[in-house]
């Protein structure tokens, strides 16, 4: 996989930050929220590696 694929590929992943964010605000979504909580922590760490990675592309 070449450098661009990973960008494009990490850049669609943050977009979709956005709708982790509004379903954690959702109420009443029980016991998925630990799993969206999880999900959107997993997802700030990718993006932090990938600006580490390739500080070039920030």
């Amino acid at each position: 996989m070449d450098k661009s694929t990973i960008k494009e590929k990490v850049a669609q992943i943050a977009s979709k930050r956005d709708y982790l964010v509004q379903l954690l605000e959702t109420p009443n979504i029980g016991t998925l929220r630990v799993d969206v909580d999880q999900a959107l922590e997993e997802l700030d760490e990718l993006l932090e590696e990938f600006t580490e990675t390739f500080p070039e592309e920030q």
